[in-house]
């Protein structure tokens, strides 16, 4: 991609947050994630409702938070409860629009590793693990994935399923009998995707100056395209100011994004 006045991350952030609605629940995690929610509350979201597992509604965090149960989460939230609360009486209930997720693989029908790299009795890498993706995966109405766009990435098929996309397809995820949607778009540096009838996840958008050919050399399957790709907005200047200034001024997580 061409040089530009912003950096992957922020890209993804950008394009990421302009996927939510106003009014949706989220569910949120820390990171580029949270990112994403905040600035899309400042920006075409106002009424979005974040959601943290560790039992805040409506959270308003003043600063960047350090963790899920970082204390500036507390205040100003509409409701305070236990985790387990929120997975069963929000989540599992269909209480939840969109849950963010990430993952060290993703593959072509959006199934998530964030467990091993390699044979999971002998892993070349053994990863953080699910926490409450797995659950997030199955049940939100809807999930996005944010990653970057690297064939390492994006397997044909992940080494170990920590999250259900849908598995080999939809028929088989339906017969699963989880509610949930299943993931509706993978946000990365280079475009978006996007599930089609079956469930493979192909190519539907690209960011200014990406090429269909740049998407397909760092995927791990042969990636389809849609009829017509569409070419997303470039970042605004107000979009890269609230990041910068007001949600990641010490960029913990803007700074080193590419």
């Amino acid at each position: 991609m061409p040089e530009a006045e912003y950096n992957a991350t922020e890209l993804m952030i950008i394009n990421a947050a302009r996927l939510l609605k106003d009014g949706d629940q989220v569910f949120v995690g820390v990171g580029i994630p949270n990112l994403a929610c905040n600035l899309a509350r400042r920006t075409h979201a106002p009424n979005l409702q974040m959601i943290y597992e560790a039992g805040v509604i409506g959270a308003r965090p003043n600063r960047l938070p350090l963790s899920i149960g970082d204390p500036t989460l507390v205040s100003g939230a509409l409701s305070v409860c236990s985790m387990f609360e929120v997975f069963s009486l929000y989540l599992q209930r269909g209480n939840i629009d969109v849950g963010f997720l990430g993952g060290a693989q993703i593959d072509q029908f959006g199934n998530i590793n964030a467990t091993v790299i390699g044979d999971y009795q002998h892993p070349k890498v053994r990863l953080p693990g699910s926490g409450g993706s797995m659950e997030i995966a199955a049940w939100a109405n809807r999930c996005y994935i944010m990653t970057p766009h690297q064939k390492r990435r994006f397997p044909a098929r992940v080494d170990f399923r920590t999250s259900a996309g849908f598995l080999a397809g939809r028929a088989e995820r339906e017969a699963a009998g989880v509610r949930g949607g299943g993931p509706q778009a993978v946000v990365t540096n280079l475009g978006i995707m996007e599930p089609d009838e079956t469930g493979e996840m192909i190519l539907t958008a690209l960011h200014p100056g990406a090429t269909v050919e740049e998407a397909q050399a760092n995927t791990g399957w042969a990636l389809k395209t849609a009829a017509h790709i569409r070419v997303t907005e470039p970042p605004t200047e107000n979009e890269l100011r609230i990041l910068r200034e007001e949600l990641d001024p010490a960029g913990i997580y803007l700074k080193g994004g590419g």
